[in-house]
């Protein structure tokens, strides 16, 4: 989808032209107080941001992505410190209150380090490091929350009293400052990223951001009810729209994609694979009706899937009666040929059980195998796209996994070398594979010890 920036630049300075309008010609910035107006635009604002919130966060814990964890708590910030200022329309909650007067300049500051710190191009080890510590930075985030809400309500110093109009302007003033120079150095920070990936989603983001930047320039001007006050209201919940609207159009596999850091976009990633299908899967769906062969699998997959995933790995797909399973994707299990061995054998206890409760089901075959693989983005710009591995590496486990007897594992030569000792195996004749020119060595997997 082609921007045309001319327009999308006229609707961002509109804004600062408007304020300026309202400035020079006071008689224009008309007056209107309407609590409920007021609490429901700031209640919607914050109820776009938890969302947003929520969504990002899911993306950025699946992905372990920094930016999108770095944006997530921006989302946070902004709704939670929104929250706050809709009890303090009067007439309406609680009324007015110095810390809930302040609460959204106070929390678009705080989103707009967030924003800004986004907008950087981390290194592996620091994106790694703040992926880390995201449990912290969100556990303070909540803590500075709740805290200047109890400060707020039990109006405890220096929140203890209503402040007057030269007070509130002021803290808005210093406010507003930081709050530009956040937002700001977040879209330029946006502005480079999109020249690199022109995407509409990326572009998105660079005009909520100047939006936001802009919201703090009239916070600083406006005069309480009047048009130009409302103005920054709209700006915010305009702001947070941008950012929902471009994120509902996108596809809903990867929706975040063009965000991501270069590392999680693509880059080598050491992994074991696990995959696994059914023996004479074809021959049972031609004897049997198709919904018996959707319960078959329904029974199996419901009771493997959630062992695959508690035991440390990525159900990567289902397609048919194959599954396959990553383990070490995201860089954290230096175990992982070990996790995606112990996950195979208790596939096939679990296979095994299942199928003792139904005679004549097929059994699976499963197969192993570790190495480097070029981890990232997979598929179309507009749709399909999907965070996958592509490698020999992978071939290879789909191929053992064919080769594997039904009911046992068969694990690749770099599975066995890692494991070392513990694995109790039984080694095959050098054999040929598809799409291999060399025989290829593999192991049948019997167990594997705890020690060697």
């Amino acid at each position: 989808m082609r921007i045309d920036l001319r327009i999308w630049v006229a609707v961002a300075v509109a804004p600062l032209v408007l304020l300026a309008v309202l400035l020079a010609r006071p008689e224009l910035d008309a007056s209107w107080e309407n609590q409920r107006a007021h609490f429901w635009l700031v209640l919607g604002a914050a109820a776009i941001a938890t969302v947003l919130g929520w969504t990002v966060t899911v993306a950025a814990r699946r992905r372990r992505d920094a930016r999108l964890l770095l944006i997530s708590l921006a989302f946070v910030a902004s709704s939670g410190f929104l929250g706050l200022h809709a009890l303090a329309t009067p007439t309406v909650l609680l009324g007015p209150n110095a810390g809930f007067e302040l609460a959204t300049p106070v929390g678009l500051v705080l989103a707009g380090a967030f924003a800004a710190a986004s907008a950087v191009e981390l290194s592996a080890s620091r994106a790694s490091a703040v992926v880390r510590r995201g449990g912290v930075l969100l556990g303070a985030l909540v803590a500075v929350m709740v805290a200047w809400a109890v400060v707020s309500l039990a109006e405890l110093p220096p929140l203890d009293a209503p402040l007057a109009k030269e007070q509130l302007d002021g803290w808005q003033l210093v406010l507003a400052a930081l709050g530009v120079g956040l937002f700001g150095a977040a879209a330029l920070g946006f502005v480079r990223l999109y020249r690199r990936r022109p995407a509409r989603f990326v572009f998105a983001f660079t005009l909520a951001f100047a939006l936001l930047a802009e919201a703090m320039v009239v916070i600083a001007w406006a005069r309480n009810w009047h048009l130009s006050w409302w103005e920054w209201h709209v700006l915010m919940l305009g702001a947070f729209g941008v950012i929902a609207g471009a994120a509902r159009a996108e596809w809903h596999e990867e929706r975040f994609s063009a965000l991501y850091l270069d590392e999680t976009l693509a880059g080598s990633k050491d992994v074991s694979i696990l995959f696994a299908d059914l023996q004479g899967f074809t021959s049972f769906s031609e004897r049997h009706e198709p919904d018996e062969v959707a319960a078959m699998l329904n029974a199996y997959f419901e009771a493997i899937v959630p062992l695959m995933e508690r035991a440390g790995g990525e159900v990567h797909q289902i397609v048919g009666d194959e599954l396959m399973v990553i383990f070490g994707k995201e860089g954290e299990q230096d175990d992982h040929a070990e996790r995606a061995v112990r996950a195979a054998l208790l596939l096939q206890r679990t296979a095994a059980r299942v199928a003792g409760e139904h005679g004549g089901w097929p059994r699976f075959r499963a197969g192993v195998n570790s190495g480097e693989v070029h981890a990232g983005l997979v598929g179309g710009a507009r749709g399909h796209r999907k965070h996958g591995i592509v490698g020999d590496v992978v071939n290879l486990a789909a191929r053992l996994q064919s080769e594997a007897p039904v009911g046992g594992v068969l694990i690749g030569e770099e599975t066995f070398r890692r494991l070392g000792t513990r694995a109790v195996v039984e080694p095959l004749p050098p054999r040929r594979v598809k799409g291999k020119d060399a025989p290829v060595t593999a192991y049948v997997l019997h167990r594997l010890d705890r020690s060697g």
